[in-house]
């Protein structure tokens, strides 16, 4: 792959995942950086359906939506770098290690996704990432996580 770190807005993030609303939870997929590394957003606001019961007067998004937006910004960056869009490629959690939460992520912020790959290679199933939530420059959660790629037969 050459040094140029690719990105993917909403249009291409659509076009490699099959998620939708409500629970598509990235927005934009920047630097990415081959099968190596992604940088996502997921622009946090009130009107998500989570907050009505989590918790209604102080809403916080749940955690594992939080972990579910690295998984998706780990898929867009294999998807990416796997030319995967409009081919039907799903992907399934196989297993979350090391889940901390620091902060809460409320209504307003940005959360930053900042995803490695620990293990996997192109036209492998089994991947491993280790991913990292933040909010301004301050830690929100981080996970490791392995993920199977099911990809569309050529």
């Amino acid at each position: 792959m050459s040094s140029e770190l690719l990105t993917a807005d909403i249009n291409l993030i659509q076009r490699i995942l099959p998620h939708r609303y409500p629970f598509l939870l990235v927005d934009k997929v920047l630097d990415i950086d081959g099968f190596q590394s992604s940088r996502g957003i997921k622009n946090v606001t009130m009107n998500e359906p989570h907050f009505q019961g989590h918790f209604p007067g102080n809403p916080i998004m749940p955690g594992v939506t939080i972990v579910e937006a690295m998984a998706q910004t780990a898929a867009v960056m294999v998807g990416t770098a796997l030319n995967m869009a409009d081919k039907e490629m799903q992907v399934y959690f196989m297993a979350i290690d090391g889940c901390k939460f620091r902060r809460k992520v409320i209504p307003g912020d940005v959360l930053e996704l900042k995803l490695t790959t620990v293990r996997g290679k192109p036209g492998g199933k089994v991947w491993k990432f280790a991913g990292i939530a933040e909010v301004d420059g301050e830690m929100a959660a981080e996970a490791q996580f392995t993920a199977m790629m099911d990809l569309p037969k050529e």
